[in-house]
């Protein structure tokens, strides 16, 4: 139960307010010894609660003392601006019956604004890494107030970049603060880093390193495109196909891209097939980002097509399914995205399509996760669409044809494919009549025999005038070259 891991009774008032009673694994675990101010570190697979792992004893512990300007007294570091806006949530809900400030810098979000909750003080700062810096460097900000400092999702971190960033932060920070770090695994950049700025840290882990939750059920489904350049379309086919078969089981969902464009195509593509569908990564305005993650979670947007910015610490909690269009080139990320549903004991579907060129993240997952992805067939009756089995060589007849050069060699290309065919039919041609030449020529050879051999002046230097006229390149020019017709 909360009430008996000693935290403020303002904290414990808001607690049940949510409905919360019982804490979760993790929570249990580290919330003893952060109440004690030990440095905590935290392992623990995602959707477990790690949030309110380090927000309910840091609200306790803040609750004596005083913000000073420009000077924060916590430090909460997210990997992502959704992250971030998560963390203040939470603290926003658990400390609203005390007089703790906070504040957001996040990008997206104009400096003004921040500048101003930051010189009036605050006892919680809620960061991501780059933001953070942006204010020191301008001068805004000083880091030697700091008594907590929270790193959460460090293995995300570590994927997007940010150790330097990171590292440089602790150093700005009291060699005296208290640390509470988490993470869903421990790579060996992580290991380095708790054993250099963590100071005997109490370890909690809840979970083997990088396990998918039992409430999960996996699917692998493969599809052997004929021609690589319709593997996307042919995809895309197959999830329409998958989304109709789950019928009204599938709820909502996460579906997964590794790169941000193919984020917009399918996005584009569901909502032309019909589908309420919406992108969301990090090239897009922080407002239409906010927008678009109220609308799935108030379920007013069904399917949320995502980069792996949404892979990590989003409490979304009724997620039915995830579907991961492009298998992930981190096995990592396959266990964050597939954990964005099944949470908090609920169930959950995760269905992953690949092709033949996804082999070696496939073996690097199910290496990683000590077991086989299930493998599952295509709904009954899903049949590739004529248009993704055109042959190969359909373009090739176009190019004979007199069509288009193919995107990406443009005019410039073409011409000098032109070139280069002129080039090679003449070089043939040449090659053709060399070796005709001397038979035809012999005769011409024998009623001369004193005539120097070909490419070799007279010993006199001079040239006979049967010879004739020097044409082209002089003496070295072929024979063939100098008959008349």
């Amino acid at each position: 139960m909360f009430s008996d891991l000693k935290l403020d009774p303002k904290v414990l008032k808001a607690i049940a307010d949510t409905g919360y009673e019982t804490p979760t694994p993790i929570q249990a675990g580290a919330i003893p010894p952060a109440l004690e101010g030990k440095d905590v570190l935290g392992i623990a697979q995602t959707g477990t609660g790690k949030t309110a792992s380090f927000v309910l004893p840091m609200i306790t512990l803040l609750g004596r003392g005083r913000a000073r300007a420009r000077m924060p007294r916590s430090l909460v570091l997210a990997p992502t601006r959704e992250l971030a806006a998560q963390v203040a949530e939470n603290f926003d809900k658990y400390a609203k019956y005390t007089k703790l400030t906070k504040a957001l810098l996040i990008g997206g979000v104009s400096f003004g604004e921040q500048d101003k909750l930051i010189d009036r003080g605050v006892d919680v700062l809620i960061a991501t890494p780059g933001r953070l810096l942006d204010h020191f460097e301008r001068g805004k900000l000083l880091l030697t107030g700091v008594q907590i400092m929270v790193v959460d999702e460090a293995d995300r971190m570590l994927d997007m970049g940010f150790i330097p960033d990171i590292e440089r932060i602790f150093q700005l920070t009291p060699f005296t603060r208290q640390t509470l770090f988490f993470s869903a695994t421990m790579a060996p950049e992580i290991e380095r880093i708790t054993n250099t700025f963590l100071h005997s840290p109490a370890r909690i882990e809840v979970a083997r390193q990088a396990t998918a939750s039992e409430t999960i059920e996996q699917r692998l489904i493969e599809i052997h495109p004929a021609r690589r350049d319709q593997a996307a379309k042919q995809k895309r086919e197959l999830l329409r196909a998958l989304i109709a078969a789950e019928g009204d089981t599938c709820t909502n969902a996460i579906l997964f891209c590794n790169r941000k464009t193919e984020v917009d195509i399918l996005a584009k593509s569901l909502k032309k097939h019909g589908f309420n569908a919406a992108p969301i990564h990090g090239d897009l305005d922080q407002s239409q980002r906010t927008r678009t993650l109220d609308g799935f979670r108030d379920g007013t947007l069904r399917f949320l097509v995502a980069s792996d910015v949404a892979a990590r610490g989003l409490d979304i909690p009724a997620v039915s399914h995830v579907f991961n269009f492009d298998v992930p080139s981190h096995a990592e990320d396959y266990v964050h995205r597939i954990g964005r549903t099944g949470r908090a004991g609920r169930k959950g579907c995760a269905i992953t399509l690949s092709t033949p060129a996804d082999t070696k993240y496939l073996e690097a997952i199910e290496s990683l996760l000590k077991t086989t992805l299930p493998r599952a067939t295509a709904p009954a009756g899903f049949e590739i669409s004529r248009s993704a089995r055109q042959p190969a060589h359909k373009s090739e007849e176009r190019g004979r044809k007199g069509g288009r050069p193919e995107q990406g060699g443009g005019r410039s290309r073409g011409r000098a494919d032109s070139r280069k065919s002129t080039q090679e039919t003449a070089a043939a041609n040449a090659e053709t009549v060399i070796e005709t030449a001397p038979s035809e020529a012999q005769p011409a050879a024998e009623s001369r025999p004193n005539r120097p051999a070909k490419g070799k002046p007279r010993s006199d230097g001079r040239r006979d005038a049967k010879d004739g006229p020097v044409i082209g390149m002089g003496d070295h020019v072929p024979d063939f070259l100098t008959r008349g017709s």
